[in-house]
């Protein structure tokens, strides 16, 4: 955990291990029921692949409000066809799970979140594939296609405060030869780092495999110039299902194996040495110690400001702290 897309444990007296990831973005399914529901079980697919294991099952839990009201239970329906879309085109059975309902408080109902707890196999722990850049030199290859899709962002929403238009599209067959492409590589040694991008972008994705390992942040350079006719905005920030950050050191073997299993790819870049930050050519430069602070410190402040506002409107806290 920490340095790769889902945790990886061993089993004990064999050569496999597990891979297990728990996912989704409520977000998504607050605009599209239907569509969230098909995104929460595909993007834990894609991070238990990332590792080298072939997903193998789900299990859930299914957080909504009162289904008595009718929007609700349209949510709640939804999302459930959505799972079963995804499950079903993944060949990923349901072997459990739970709902809990009437999550609301004055303000209105929960974002409806079916949380998809996703299992993998690998049949050989050697081959476990961490989310970091490691090796400078390496060629960082994108799998997949950047799109405009910034419908219910982490960009809309922290940058413009509003949660908005439609989710990223869900190509589910799509998703399938992606997961089968990387596979094939890991387990083919060509694959040296693999890092799903979802949540804030191609941008972010990178930052996070540069600065994962935080002893020692690696740097990266990289080319978007191929797609110079989407707004910056969403080539950086935008959310298109579907893609990984790979590095490699044999970037021609990545792309005939994405090329046999009909997945767009593309070398965008190479991995630079450890601390020299990421370059995104004609869009940003950002410093190791930037991203690094940025990404492993926000928990740590998250929960300081909480307390801090705690403290600030609770008298009893207050003569505590005193």
């Amino acid at each position: 955990p920490g340095h790769a897309d889902a945790a990886v444990i061993r089993i004990r007296g064999t050569k496999k291990a597990l891979a297990v990831k728990t996912d989704c973005n409520g977000r998504y399914v607050f605009l599209d029921p239907r569509v969230g529901g098909r995104i929460a079980v595909a993007e834990a697919a894609r991070n238990v692949a990332c590792t080298g294991a072939t997903p193998k099952a789900i299990t859930n839990c299914l957080n909504f409000g009162n289904p008595k009201k009718p929007e609700v239970f349209f949510q709640f329906r939804e999302a459930v066809y959505g799972m079963g879309d995804a499950c079903r085109a993944l060949e990923t059975p349901v072997t459990g799970g739970n709902v809990s309902l009437y999550n609301e408080n004055p303000q209105g109902a929960v974002y409806p979140t079916p949380t998809i707890g996703m299992v993998g196999l690998l049949d050989d722990a050697a081959h476990a594939t961490r989310m970091d850049f490691t090796t400078a030199g390496d060629a960082i290859v994108l799998l997949g296609e950047n799109t405009d899709e910034l419908g219910g962002s982490e960009y809309l929403a922290w940058i413009h405060g509003v949660v908005a238009g439609a989710p990223p599209a869900c190509d589910l067959e799509g998703e399938k030869r992606l997961i089968a492409a990387i596979l094939e590589a890991i387990r083919a040694g060509h694959v040296r780092s693999a890092h799903d991008c979802a949540e804030g972008g191609l941008a972010v994705a990178l930052a996070e495999c540069c600065i994962a390992d935080r002893t020692k942040p690696m740097g990266a350079t990289v080319d978007l110039a191929a797609w110079a006719g989407l707004a910056p905005r969403a080539l950086l920030f935008g959310e298109a299902q579907g893609r990984i950050v790979v590095s490699t050191p044999d970037a021609a073997a990545v792309l005939a194996v994405a090329a046999r299993h009909g997945v767009p790819a593309r070398v965008i870049g190479s991995v630079a040495e450890a601390g020299a930050g990421l370059t995104i050519a004609g869009h940003l430069r950002l410093a190791a110690a930037t991203m690094a602070e940025a990404y492993h410190e926000a928990l740590p402040r998250a929960m300081a400001r909480a307390a801090a506002e705690a403290i600030t409107q609770d008298p009893a806290l207050q003569g505590g702290a005193a």
